[in-house]
Formats: structure tokens, sequence, C-alpha cells
């Protein structure tokens, strides 16, 4: 008589993913493979993901790979092999593509927030300060500064509010009136005719008015003509509501003559 070996039809009706084990003549045990749990008959892979996160970081992925086998992957907006994942701080580069006059705070659930620093307006990513600040940060206004801080002339960069209609760059490089008033001692006068005191009149506001007084002390006459706001019936608005925390700026394409 020989001993009858268990295994040997069908892996001893074992999974096929279990060892068959003889025991005594006859008999066996079935036992599952590494990576696989179960009684041998019946062998399930095991997800090492679905019990502690596979052993990743909180912020990282588990991935299942094969068997009790498993990768860690940071997730979006963390570094780190994925055991150990530590949060980018988004606020570290170039102030988080904020604006520079705004403060970059880092949030895990939105990434960072943009809030503007104090004495300046906007979301955070786009910030304005007075409109005596905002005339020299743009290329069609920064000439009408320089005029203002030639004449010590700084009424805008008080509390305000103000209105102020500036005569583009190149108007006052070209416009050979201007060598004449400065020489005749009146730029400043004509300047201030430029500037509106407490009211911040945005395009829409001047839609609905005819007359304005400057801070020079004559009036601004306002028409709507071809679909366009215009100044004493010869300067037409041609950039509008650049709101200051103080006020408002509107460019336009003439110089304003009291």
């Amino acid at each position: 008589c020989s001993a009858i070996d268990a295994c040997e039809t069908n892996n001893g009706g074992c999974s096929a993913k279990a060892e068959c084990r003889r025991t005594t003549p006859g008999n066996r045990a079935c036992v599952c493979n590494a990576g696989y749990t179960g009684d041998g008959i019946v062998c399930i892979e095991i997800n090492p993901c679905l019990e502690s996160n596979g052993g990743c970081d909180r912020n990282a992925e588990c991935t299942q790979t094969g068997p009790n086998q498993a990768v860690c992957n940071c997730l979006k907006g963390y570094s780190g092999d994925g055991k150990r994942c530590t949060y980018i701080s988004l606020c570290s580069q170039n102030n988080g593509g904020c604006s520079e006059f705004a403060i970059c705070n880092d949030t895990e659930l939105t990434g960072r927030t943009c809030t503007c620093k104090k004495n300046y307006i906007g979301d955070g990513f786009k910030c304005r300060g007075n409109i005596f600040q905002e005339l020299l940060r743009n290329s069609n206004t920064s000439r009408f500064y320089f005029h203002l801080e030639a004449f010590s002339i700084r009424d805008i960069a008080g509390p305000g509010p103000f209105t102020v209609f500036v005569p583009r760059t190149d108007i006052l490089n070209s416009d050979p009136r201007v060598k004449d008033w400065i020489a005749k001692g009146v730029m400043a006068q004509v300047l201030r005719y430029h500037m509106v005191g407490c009211a911040s009149l945005l395009y829409s506001d001047l839609t609905r008015v005819t007359n304005i007084t400057s801070l020079h002390g004559d009036p601004i006459h306002i028409s709507f003509s071809q679909n366009s706001l215009v100044l004493n019936n010869n300067a037409e608005i041609i950039l509008s509501d650049a709101v200051g925390t103080n006020g408002v700026i509107h460019v336009i394409n003439q110089i304003l003559v009291p």
C-alpha cells in the first residue's frame, strides 16, 4: 500500500493562490500564498491601502500595485516620499502670484489667499494705492505725475475723494504749449485744472452731469458725443475708471486749458 497524496490532483482542492501541504496520508492543509489572506480554500488578495492608508502619509494617495504591495504618492500641493509629505508653500515663490502690494497666506484648502495691504484696494492679485501713486505705475499717466512732482502739487495724495483727467503721456510730451506754460509760470494752474475735488466720478457718473468745478476753480464742461464723453468740446476720455483708494483716474487725449 502507498500513502495517498491529497495534493496530487487539482492542488488538493486548495485555492490557486494557496499552497497545498501534505500532512498525514490522505490529508492536506491549504495555506494562502504571501500577499493573500483566507482559509486556503478561498484566498483573497490583500490590499494594504485599506488599513491606515497603507502606511502612507495622510496627505498622500495609496495605490495598490500587487498582493499586499502599494506605493505612496504625495497629493498635489505636497512634496515628499509619500510616507512623509510636507505642504508646499505657494507664498514662498513670487509672493504666491499675489500683487506686490498684497499679503500672501498659505491655506491647505485653497492653496493660498491674497489680501491687499493696508492703504491698498483690490482683489489681492491686483492692488491699487491712492491715485497719486497709481499715476506713476502706468505709462499712460506717468508724465502727468512727473509734472505734479516738479511743481510740488500733491493735492491728490490726500484723503480725497478726487477725480483726475490725465492727458496721455505722449500728448504731454508732444504739445509745444507745455514749454510755454512752464516758462510763463502757469503750468501749475493748468495741472490743477485737470483735478476735481470732493468727488470720485466714474464714467457712468460723468454721463449724468454737464459741468464740474476743477481744483483750479474753473468749470469743466462735459458732453456726450458719438458714444464718447468729451470735455470742453475737445478732449475725449479714452481710458476710464482707474480706481484708487482716494479717487478715480480718466485718461484723455487732449490737454484741458482753463
